[in-house]
């Protein structure tokens, strides 16, 4: 698989790969071990919201993401992790060792009885053996759910029952800063009210007292006697091109979080290519990607697009202010860095932290800059760009969703134009076009509308586990044809995109989807609440911060400030922290039509704090109430 070097070759593989598509993925994916070849590169419909890829081909994902690089790139370094206190000592595995490690894993599950097509739950934070258990289920075929760490045990239950899961990896605890997450607590809580689980395989990270389930293993003791057999290290399944790699939930719309399902050979190509070709990797690059595996940035690019690429990839434990705001740099001066990969919410956290955290950071090795999760301001983008890359390293501000795979809309680092706040030009096999409201294509730049994509590429969505109506219904119903994005978007005269936001009702708080429907249905959950409406509003931090609107029973005897603990309590309880709202307004009622609909565009209007821009309130069942609201929020 060659790297794009320049301008031209930039554009002429975009031509080739928009005019002839499948002969341009063909050759890409020539690049790649296969057991057997495809048949056919691609097929399918977007009207139907069905595509397959490389139709009938056989592969192990995990071959070709290690057991490839072991002749030439044994002793390489694949992987090097840095822990949450700055005075444990780092972990590093060669690709001879991470391969050791996942076959080790492999078997361990095997012994358990996981099975090809077992969905295997994983709740873990940011430890190797996090890595090793993904790579172990892709080895032996099981379908792997990595859930967040910070998530709750509801969360949790939520995700198991709709994987129809029967195994769960988890740990003792987890350490994120200055905190210790009980994570072997939080699942046993989750379990009491999921299908049955046949096993929980445990691992003694920091030796925190738990209870022993009678469906618990434990990783130590499972681990020994597999190494006891030494018979171990074994070729990985054989997979079809379109088996389920993984599933990954996102928030939706209606509440209840959907389930992202992506199969084996066309996330593999995908993440491959855009890992090779965004970031420019070269032989000997670190690759620094702060993502956690819990969101689809670490499984793209700290996992899988990294270590196809033969590249070394750097995981961290931590948090980036502790225990002060220079720890990432003092990673990137430790290991010498050269590809560093984060959200706009941290760059801004590190910024408001002040410059003194830099001093004497040494930052040379760094090449490539990355930004994920959200569109950057211009702000956070020139201080990057500054104090960070000292004005030599290309941003890559790359645009990409759980359910397409990996980057969709990004520069390439050095070789195509780059523009402060500009995701800028697709990648080769991305044809992205802008739609108004009736469906019809805008042609003229310097304009806004709906971003879809008009051509299938090899990582896009295959479906919602068990429900692919609601992947239909949610990426491809309301443009026939397209493929919706869910983000408004801004073309410019040279055909450079630029996101404007969200335009359906899911939130983007520090980078992670969030839906306010399921928000809400935490909120209604707390004792005392009747009824609420929850918009996104600009934080200055997480780039999307979450406003409340909430109304609750006058009969319910508590005061304000106890009620709106509560509502953060639960909201905590049943989603997890990231989804506590950041402001939170008790009021006795919410601008509705006389149809009963909540008139969210007031709301999110009064969240901005832009109150002379209300508009129009005679609609309204009570337009009284929007004062009352304004009066609150101000």
């Amino acid at each position: 698989m060659n790297r794009i070097k320049t301008l031209n070759e930039y554009s002429e593989s975009y031509a080739k790969s928009i005019q002839n598509r499948d002969a341009f993925w063909s050759e890409i994916a020539h690049s790649f071990q296969w057991r057997k070849p495809w048949s056919s590169v691609c097929e399918g419909s977007m009207e139907a919201g069905s595509y397959s890829w490389f139709n009938a081909g056989e592969l192990n994902i995990t071959e070709n993401l290690l057991d490839k690089h072991l002749t030439e790139k044994g002793n390489q370094v694949a992987l090097i992790w840095e822990p949450n206190e700055p005075s444990v000592d780092f972990r590093k595995f060669t690709y001879n060792e991470l391969h050791n490690e996942v076959c080790l894993v492999a078997e361990m599950l095997r012994s358990m009885g996981v099975r090809k097509g077992d969905r295997v739950c994983i709740y873990m934070s940011m430890v190797p053996e996090l890595v090793f258990s993904v790579l172990a289920c892709a080895r032996i075929g099981a379908v792997h759910s990595v859930i967040f760490g910070g998530f709750s045990a509801k969360s949790i239950a939520d995700r198991v029952d709709d994987a129809e899961a029967d195994f769960v990896i988890t740990m003792d605890g987890g350490l994120r800063g200055n905190k210790t997450i009980p994570l072997k607590a939080v699942v046993d809580e989750a379990l009491t009210s999921t299908r049955k689980i046949k096993n929980v395989l445990v691992y003694n990270y920091l030796n925190l007292p738990t209870e022993k389930k009678e469906i618990d293993v434990d990783w130590n003791e499972l681990k020994a006697r597999v190494l006891s057999n030494n018979d171990y290290i074994k070729p990985g399944e054989t997979m079809q091109s379109e088996d389920p790699l993984f599933i990954l939930y996102t928030s939706g719309s209606t509440g209840k979080p959907k389930g992202v399902v992506h199969s084996t050979a066309g996330y593999m190509v995908w993440t491959a290519y855009t890992f090779l070709n965004v970031f420019q990797y070269q032989e000997g690059d670190i690759h620094f990607c702060t993502a956690d595996i819990g969101w689809i940035t670490g499984h793209s690019y700290l996992i899988y697009g990294p270590l196809l690429n033969g590249s070394t990839s750097l995981m961290f434990e931590g948090i980036p202010t502790f225990p002060d705001a220079g720890r990432f740099w003092d990673i990137v001066a430790k290991h010498k860095v050269s590809i560093f990969y984060t959200a706009p919410t941290a760059i801004r956290s590190l910024m408001s932290a002040g410059d003194e955290f830099l001093e004497g950071k040494n930052l040379t090795s760094l090449r490539i800059l990355g930004s994920v999760g959200e569109p950057i301001n211009e702000e956070a983008w020139n201080w990057y760009n500054e104090k960070i890359g000292k004005g030599h390293c290309p941003i890559v501000d790359t645009f990409w969703q759980t359910e397409t795979g990996g980057i969709m809309i990004s520069s390439l680092a050095g070789v195509t134009p780059s523009k402060p706040v500009f995701a800028t030009l697709p990648l080769p096999g991305v044809q992205p076009v802008l739609l108004n409201e009736q469906g019809q294509e805008i042609l003229e730049n310097e304009t806004t509308g709906n971003l879809c994509f008009a051509q299938p590429w090899p990582g896009m969505i295959r479906t919602t586990y068990g429900d692919h109506a609601r992947c239909v219904m949610n990426y491809f119903s309301a443009y026939p044809g397209y493929y919706f994005t869910g983000d408004g978007a801004y073309r410019d005269s040279n055909g450079m995109y630029r996101l404007t936001g969200r335009v359906d009702d899911v939130l983007n708080v520090s980078g992670h989807r969030i839906g306010t429907a399921e928000v809400e249905n935490a909120i209604n959950h707390t004792p005392g609440v009747i009824e609420s409406a929850v918009v996104g509003y600009p934080h200055d931090i997480k780039g999307q911060g979450i406003f409340a609107f909430v109304i609750c029973d006058p009969h319910h005897h508590l005061e304000d400030h106890e009620q709106i603990q509560a509502i953060t309590k639960t909201v905590s309880e049943q989603i997890g922290a990231i989804a506590k709202p950041d402001k939170i307004v008790l009021v006795s009622g919410l601008p509705k039509t006389r149809s009963g609909k909540i008139m969210r565009r007031i709301l999110r209007k009064i969240a901005e704090g832009e109150f002379d821009a209300i508009g129009d309130t005679t609609t309204l069942l009570d337009p009284s109430v929007v004062q009352e609201i304004m009066a609150k929020a101000k």
